[in-house]
């Protein structure tokens, strides 16, 4: 059987307790994609124009630290949303998001979605709230995963290097 967009929305745990009107709107911005193992589904700093709500697979969230490299912050899977950049202005990816194997997932367009929020009210505020717990969620990660520095790292970071 062939899921809708629509049917994937209604299952997906994000999205609970949304009004079938409400998600019927909503589907009108969406679209069911795959991506590989490896692939990426958007670099920081880039644009940011959509979100997913992913039905299978998994994502790793990664941000650049200076002088660390690419460090990753979450790896998310079956159930999960996947970005939020899409909501505030200059509209930049905060994370970038590789998948780490095959992953399915509804895409949205975050400026159909913005408009489809201003036009209910109720929608916008319902989807405000969830995104809401979602980026103090990454943010709590993010922060976590910056401060486990290794006690090596920290030495090596201060101990100044042998005179010549």
């Amino acid at each position: 059987m062939i899921e809708t967009t629509y049917l994937t929305l209604r299952s997906h745990p994000f999205l609970t307790g949304l009004s079938d009107r409400q998600l019927d709107r909503l589907s009108m911005w969406g679209y069911t994609t795959m991506f590989h193992r490896d692939s990426r589904l958007f670099a920081e700093g880039g644009r940011a124009d959509r979100f997913w709500l992913v039905d299978d697979g998994h994502v790793r969230l990664s941000t650049t630290v200076p002088g660390r490299g690419e460090v990753v912050v979450e790896t998310l899977g079956p159930g999960s949303v996947i970005g939020w950049s899409w909501l505030f202005p200059p509209y930049r990816w905060q994370f970038t998001g590789t998948a780490e194997d095959a992953v399915h997932a509804v895409a949205l367009d975050g400026p159909g979605v913005r408009e489809l929020c201003a036009a209910d009210p109720a929608l916008g505020y319902e989807l405000m709230r969830r995104f809401t717990g979602v980026i103090a969620e990454r943010l709590s990660h993010t922060r976590a995963r910056l401060l486990a520095v290794e006690p090596a790292d920290e030495l090596a970071a201060i101990e100044p290097e042998p005179a010549s």
